[in-house]
């Protein structure tokens, strides 16, 4: 199943409506990738990453639209924020950080890999969120890592990119990733995959993502990953 929540996001900077207006409120969700598809990047994408990661993004671009369709047809303002879109190439990020609206929806914490990192799923994950002002009842933000003294993503990031420091809410992303450096080395490296776009390590190594493997076998995964989706957006 995937996981969602809502987020209250009064105080932050949310992309605007053609109004001009924020949101004070967000829907959001993590979809689980197949185990064994994330195991096997540990030395590096593979063309099967590169093709389950186009698939589960399109899945939520398609839900995220539903959902702020659905949201609007009950007469409240809603905005889906695409996955995995770098509409700031000058300091590459996106439009809103999906795992901020994940994080403060508590569905789990900032790895030293600069992911979000699940209970569940570990940071095995792609996540959505749909902007809205309808009041929703929202989940107890994250507030603290729990990543402990795990170095596991410091350690095998090839670009050197992880600083090692722990999340806190409010944190800067470069207190926690040089992204400048991340970015060169995927586009040096690994420019077959989405142009240098995707590389995956630091997450493929994260313990709370492994222990999938001792759980569930890869085809019964992805179709509790599928049904999770269609459940949530019916």
């Amino acid at each position: 199943m995937a996981l969602w929540g809502a987020a209250d996001l009064r105080g932050f900077l949310t992309p605007k409506d053609a109004q001009g207006r924020g949101f004070p409120f967000a829907l959001s969700w993590a979809v689980p990738m197949p185990p064994q598809v994330m195991a096997g990047i540990r030395q590096g994408p593979t063309q099967a990453y590169a093709a389950e990661y186009d698939r589960v993004n399109q899945q939520i671009n398609e839900l995220a639209e539903r959902l702020a369709s659905t949201i609007s047809s009950q007469g409240f303002r809603a905005l889906p924020l695409a996955a995995s879109v770098r509409s700031d190439p000058v300091n590459i990020k996106g439009d809103f950080p999906h795992k901020t609206a994940a994080t403060r929806a508590g569905l789990g914490w900032i790895g030293r890999h600069c992911q979000l990192v699940t209970r569940k799923f570990g940071s095995w994950v792609r996540l959505g969120t749909v902007f809205t002002d309808m009041d929703l009842p929202t989940g107890k933000p994250m507030t603290r890592s729990f990543c402990g003294r795990c170095t596991r993503c410091v350690e095998a990031c090839p670009a050197g990119a992880l600083t090692g420091a722990l999340w806190s809410p409010g944190r800067p992303r470069e207190d926690i990733l040089m992204v400048e450096v991340c970015d060169r080395w995927k586009k040096e490296k690994y420019r077959q995959f989405h142009d240098g776009h995707v590389c995956g390590i630091c997450s493929a190594v994260c313990p709370f993502g492994l222990k999938l493997l001792r759980k569930s076998p890869t085809n019964s995964h992805k179709a509790s990953a599928n049904g999770g989706l269609s459940n949530f957006g019916a």
